[in-house]
């Protein structure tokens, strides 16, 4: 019986509709930002900063859901005096977001958080503070991360743009800030220029893009609730990745931030940024389904929820697309007149009722991930006898 023997070579990436950007590099924390890096998911907790417990509770189901950098706010003295044991606990990366009172900037640094966030349209007296803040920064050896956004736009750029929040705007707010700062010697700079209008956000962020060599955060301002702030992150965040321009997002989502990073995480996934896990292939359905398709997907979808291995399972109704997209994914079924017709890698295994379907789906899964990772297991064993 022959052995398949690793070579060592690295499997092909696969495609992307466009390169990264080049830009320069930061490191936020153990987390690298930038276009040597991939592209990381953030989100920001909800609870108040100085209820330590409460908000390390948070970064911790965040992290668990596959967060890389958390923000946490700091509107308060007993916020920024948090900061030092959330900085020291947490598990992921602390940026602190700081608006309104400069001094907040500089408890952020002193806290060693691994990032700080500064709004210069609301801070009081920004432009004046800079080169404290450069040199604290500096000092620390942590970036900075001018966030501009379109509902809180320096007074003097929205007078010079007749008060309207255009990508023009916004784009020349964040380089005059960033400009500031470098005359002070610091470039270790992440800009991000929020809009809640996709459109405007994109063309921003387009435009601030072929004028500077900043890694760029990504987001849609005030997005909405989970459905329209998931559609319209997606489209904005989509044409953007899709060329190429991107190194941090975050999904802003008027929901529980977990979901903020469970979209944040599929959009890269779909537009393979990242790493591929679980994904559910399911039909429509139509007046052709023999099945309760909707059923069968939620229940499926349900109990693989969690599986960190690369599947693809087809959940299909009916006997047009059903076993083509079956015979395609690791794993399907084929439905048609209360029964289903279980696939795995192209191949008919067994044929159930369409009550064993989803329980055999999940069966054939988890078996599926077992004996990957064994080979996995029998494929380093063999490397490293050969490389002895």
């Amino acid at each position: 019986m022959s052995t398949s023997i690793g070579l060592g070579l690295p499997a092909s990436p696969p495609p992307v509709l466009a390169p990264r950007r080049k830009t320069r590099q930061l490191m936020v924390g153990n987390v690298g930002v930038g276009s040597d890096h991939p592209i990381s998911v953030q989100s920001m907790t909800t609870t108040k900063t100085h209820d330590i417990n409460a908000t390390l509770q948070q970064i911790a189901q965040l992290t668990a859901a596959g967060c890389d950098i958390v923000r946490v706010a700091c509107p308060k003295t007993i916020d920024a005096e948090a900061l030092p044991i959330i900085a020291k606990k947490s598990p992921i990366p602390v940026i602190a977001d700081i608006h309104f009172q400069p001094k907040y900037i500089f408890s952020a640094i002193d806290a060693g958080c691994a990032a700080v966030r500064v709004n210069p349209g609301n801070i009081k007296e920004f432009d004046g503070r800079v080169k404290e803040v450069a040199k604290a920064a500096g000092d620390a050896g942590i970036p900075i991360r001018i966030g501009v956004n379109g509902g809180s736009l320096d007074k003097r750029i929205l007078d010079k743009y007749h008060g309207k929040a255009t990508p023009e705007a916004l784009v020349e707010s964040a380089l005059w800030e960033a400009g500031l700062f470098e005359e002070h010697g610091f470039g270790d700079i992440k800009i991000s220029v929020k809009h809640s209008d996709p459109v405007l956000m994109v063309e921003a962020y387009r435009q601030l893009a072929e004028q500077c060599d900043y890694p760029l955060h990504l987001g849609v301002t005030e997005a909405g609730p989970k459905f329209m702030g998931t559609i319209k992150s997606s489209v904005a965040f989509g044409a953007l990745l899709s060329q190429g321009i991107g190194d941090t997002i975050r999904v802003s989502l008027s929901a529980d931030p977990v979901e903020e990073i469970k979209v944040g995480d599929q959009i890269l996934q779909s537009m393979n940024l990242r790493p591929r896990k679980l994904e559910i292939v399911s039909c429509p359905s139509c007046g052709r389904a023999q099945v309760d398709v909707y059923k069968l997907a939620e229940e499926v979808t349900a109990g693989l929820e969690g599986m960190e291995f690369p599947l693809r399972v087809a959940v299909m109704g009916c006997v047009v697309n059903g076993p083509g997209e079956a015979r395609d994914a690791d794993l399907g079924v084929a439905s048609g007149n209360g029964k289903g017709q279980i696939f795995v890698k192209g191949e008919v295994i067994k044929t159930v009722p369409e009550s064993q379907i989803v329980q055999t789906l999940i069966e054939e899964a988890l078996r599926i991930a077992e004996e990957q990772g064994l080979e996995e297991i029998e494929g380093t064993k063999a490397e490293v006898k050969v490389t002895q």
